[in-house]
């Protein structure tokens, strides 16, 4: 091939690679599975479940307002640090409920679940860490599991494939998911039980308190 034909023949190839790029880039976002959450805000990293459900990264003063345009009644706070820090707002109620996934049990699954599941009663909910991708993205997914009853493979997938966070955070996360055990949660969490293990700090706790009762 001469010079004169091969190089209009690269500029057409390039011209065309040029064409295909942008649409594979923007094919994952319309891609995304409708089950999934959806996003809402980039700035806060927040994303909404359900209708009654919203997942976060650590909101500020200046979330306020889309707080009260979404209705939420409720924020669930997995931080040491309170949220009044932020959030003064009358009809907005705050539950701190402070955990670590590497220190993650069975009790703090149960008490976050029910927590949701009781403040969803009064309006929707919204559960924050501080990026909106470990702590929340780990309770979001036993939330799938256990309440919406999804697989355990579709709940990780949209953990750590669902543009929460670097998916090399989500170690501890998985470790807890793949090894819980559904059908414990589900029932504990329907009869009121603290934990799944009747040896669990909490259990014997509430044993202690009954036998003292009598």
């Amino acid at each position: 091939m001469s010079r004169v034909h091969f190089f209009p023949a690269v500029c057409l190839s390039l011209v065309m690679l040029l064409q295909l790029f942008p649409a594979q880039a923007a094919e994952p976002a319309a891609l995304r599975p409708a089950q999934w959450a959806q996003p809402i805000e980039v700035q806060y990293n927040l994303f909404q479940m359900s209708p009654t459900l919203y997942r976060s990264a650590l909101p500020d003063d200046g979330a306020v307002p889309l707080l009260k345009n979404l209705k939420v009644a409720t924020v669930i706070n997995f931080l040491p640090e309170a949220d009044s820090n932020w959030l003064s707002t009358p009809g907005i109620h705050q539950v701190q409920l402070t955990y670590r996934t590497n220190h993650v049990d069975d009790s703090d699954v149960l008490k976050t679940l029910r927590a949701i599941q009781e403040a969803e009663a009064s309006g929707p909910v919204l559960m924050h860490c501080k990026h909106g991708s470990d702590r929340t993205g780990l309770m979001a997914a036993m939330y799938r599991v256990v309440v919406q009853g999804w697989s355990k493979e579709d709940a990780l997938n949209e953990m750590t494939q669902g543009g929460f966070g670097e998916s090399g955070h989500f170690r501890d996360s998985v470790r807890y998911v793949m090894q819980a055990d559904v059908d414990k949660l589900r029932t504990a969490l329907a009869n009121g039980d603290c934990s799944t293990s009747a040896f669990a700090t909490c259990s014997l706790k509430s044993w202690f308190q009954t036998v003292n009762l009598k």
